[in-house]
């Protein structure tokens, strides 16, 4: 079984959450042993494709022509798009026609959640394919909890052991929550607040543009960083806030609990089957209640959670995900 892992602008891509999935693809099929290659012009017997872009069509298309098996990866849908860049509510309705095509091209469907997989079952023209929700996992040997890691972020951006810091991650879009990230950073002087991730800001929103713009002593845009400084800063501060509107899974969470760090979330359909309000995070519904909610997770006045969300990271460990794509390529193999 050879796999051709295949994502168009991959360079391009590869700072956003799109990035990450696929380098813990080749990681997962290296660790099953799984031989695979990122160029098209080699033989495979499986294309595993994961961007919906026109060179992305082609490609499977060209595959389908051989008689290739085909593994579609969905990683974006209709409602995580059209509130993302400029323009994207305007073109939503055009997108989902086109990610319907490129999707329907698989033989079968990978999705990263069930949410997801239940979005993609009731769009007109997939109903009827077979769709595995198998997470994009997270590297457990690598985002770890380590109070060294903690240290050399405060050091880096100077912070002191008393500050009380709160990390958000993410594109420069909407979508992400950021616009709420600086109201709250407005709103809460005493707490310092760094954002870490990077897209061009001419593609942003008007509102995205002037949040990004907003100038405060207790905020910083980051901009984007390797990894080994998300590790640092997931281990460094005292509460990851993630106020995304919208997501087909989200990465950085899952690097969240599994480096045992307290979450604080929007409470949106994507989460209610794995992250349990008050159990394993903290949810919240709008702007004002995010607000109410740091105030008492950072006073004390909510206890610590973080500890009973490892094994939602445990239970997606790469070296997990790595055998659910082999069953899956083995069963695509096998039908006629």
């Amino acid at each position: 079984m050879k796999v051709l892992l295949y994502a168009e602008g991959l360079k391009t891509i590869g700072k956003s959450g799109l990035g990450k999935a696929i380098k813990h693809q080749m990681k997962a099929l290296e660790d099953e042993k799984i031989e695979y290659t990122l160029n098209p012009k080699d033989d495979y017997d499986i294309l595993h494709i994961n961007t919906w872009f026109l060179k992305s069509y082609f490609v499977a298309k060209k595959a389908k022509r051989k008689g290739k098996k085909i593994v579609y990866h969905a990683h974006s849908t209709e409602e995580d798009y059209k509130n993302g860049f400029i323009l994207a509510k305007q073109t939503s309705k055009l997108i989902k026609w086109w990610l319907i095509r490129c999707y329907s091209l698989g033989d079968v469907i990978v999705t990263p959640t069930l949410y997801s997989k239940k979005l993609l079952q009731n769009y007109k023209g997939l109903e009827h394919k077979k769709i595995y929700a198998i997470s994009n996992g997270v590297e457990l040997d690598f985002f770890q909890k380590n109070e060294k890691y903690g240290q050399e972020f405060r050091k880096k951006y100077n912070y002191t052991p008393q500050d009380k810091v709160i990390v958000g991650i993410g594109l420069y879009i909407e979508r992400k929550g950021i616009i709420d990230f600086v109201e709250l950073a407005k709103r809460m002087p005493e707490y310092k607040f760094i954002w870490f991730g990077y897209s061009p800001i001419s593609a942003a929103t008007a509102p995205v543009r002037k949040a990004v713009r907003t100038k405060l002593d207790n905020l910083i845009f980051a901009g984007y960083v390797e990894r080994d400084m998300i590790r640092a800063a997931l281990n460094g501060c005292d509460l990851y806030l993630f106020p995304t509107l919208e997501e087909t899974e989200g990465i950085p969470i899952i690097e969240a609990i599994a480096c045992e760090t307290d979450a604080l979330i929007r409470d949106i359909p994507i989460f209610e089957d794995w992250l349990e309000d008050g159990k394993n995070v903290y949810k919240a519904k709008n702007i004002d209640e995010f607000e109410e909610k740091i105030r008492k997770i950072l006073t004390g006045k909510l206890p610590s959670v973080s500890k009973n969300a490892y094994s939602i990271a445990k239970e997606r460990d790469q070296r997990n995900i790595g055998k659910q794509l082999k069953k899956v390529y083995q069963e695509v193999l096998k039908e006629k």
